[in-house]
């Protein structure tokens, strides 16, 4: 409606005040986002599924590197895996955590790039 202000794409319930609980499990989210091999891993898995050889070769990290990261993330909730055959299919758990990645990237993007930011 004209005049009207836009609402969030937030639930009411995400604009309540953040509890305890809450905070250390974004705090653990932002701890595996903090590290770069793992960040670049959850960007390639933002673009659709993938292989440990696809993220190896797209990611330029070693095989036993890239392993190692994917297990973090899997405890941790944020990437899942389906076997396909002899292959493990791994993607992210949600589309939470796909744009976050992706604004993080995005407001990085700015930082490096000296595009105005947005409002």
């Amino acid at each position: 409606m004209p005049g009207r202000e836009q609402s969030s794409v937030a639930s009411s319930a995400h604009e309540r005040a953040p509890g305890p609980a809450q905070l250390r499990a974004a705090s653990s989210v932002f701890a595996l986002l903090a590290d770069p091999t793992r960040l670049h891993l959850l960007w390639l898995l933002a673009q659709g599924e993938r292989d440990v050889t696809d993220l190896t070769t797209a990611s330029g990290a070693a095989r036993t590197a890239v392993s190692q990261h994917l297990a973090k993330l899997r405890l941790a909730g944020l990437v899942h895996a389906r076997k396909e055959g002899r292959r493990a299919v791994y993607a992210l758990t949600d589309g939470h955590l796909r744009r976050l990645v992706v604004e993080a990237l995005s407001h990085a993007d700015h930082q490096v790039t000296g595009e105005p930011w947005h409002s």
